[in-house]
């Protein structure tokens, strides 16, 4: 069966794209990820991502565009208090293009390694996924891989992968500093 992975990063796709490996499926993955920001991080990611692809061997295609102004008008520009609405919308836009590009590619199905981190909204995720399965008439493959999270961070320590701590957005980014004091502990140097 082959199946279009999408790929958040590299850390998010280690235990998925083994566990996928491991049941038989061909996998290939797609990159497509407007939401991150700022572009540094988006460049330390996709290098990662590309990194992947050579040590593991894997197949990836890229829609390697930096998007934060699609994303910002996809998502209405939306902070902390449409935390909800903003996550739908980022999780939809990557779903799209991955039911679409499988479809291209005559893939069997596709899937997600948002799946992968207990950090995602999960329900919102798999709500998307269906939506967009009936849309494009392309099965999503479900797979709760956060059982194995810990492992996969482990796998991707042990590989050596730039290692990110926030989802990607610019959002996640302030939520990140802000729940650290706000921006006077940034100033602060705190």
């Amino acid at each position: 069966m082959k199946i279009l992975l999408h790929v958040c990063c590299a850390n998010c796709a280690v235990y998925p794209l083994r566990e996928l490996g491991e049941k038989g499926f061909q996998v290939k993955a797609l990159w497509y990820n407007p939401n991150i920001h700022p572009a540094q991080e988006y460049l330390k990611r996709l290098e990662a991502v590309r990194e992947l692809e050579k040590l593991w061997k894997v197949e990836i295609s890229y829609r390697d565009h930096y998007g934060l102004m699609d994303f910002l008008a996809r998502t209405g520009g939306e902070g902390e208090r449409a935390e909800g609405v903003r996550c739908r919308q980022c999780y939809r836009m990557r779903l799209h293009e991955t039911a679409e590009t499988a479809k291209r590619m005559k893939a069997d199905a596709f899937s997600t390694t948002l799946l992968f981190s207990p950090y995602q909204k999960f329900d919102i995720i798999t709500a998307e996924a269906a939506e967009v399965e009936s849309l494009y008439n392309i099965p999503f493959h479900f797979e709760d891989w956060r059982a194995g999270f810990r492992e996969g961070q482990r796998l991707s320590r042990q590989l050596g992968f730039y290692r990110q701590k926030y989802c990607g957005c610019i959002f996640s980014e302030m939520e990140r500093f802000m729940g650290k004091g706000g921006p006077a502990a940034l100033l602060n140097g705190r």
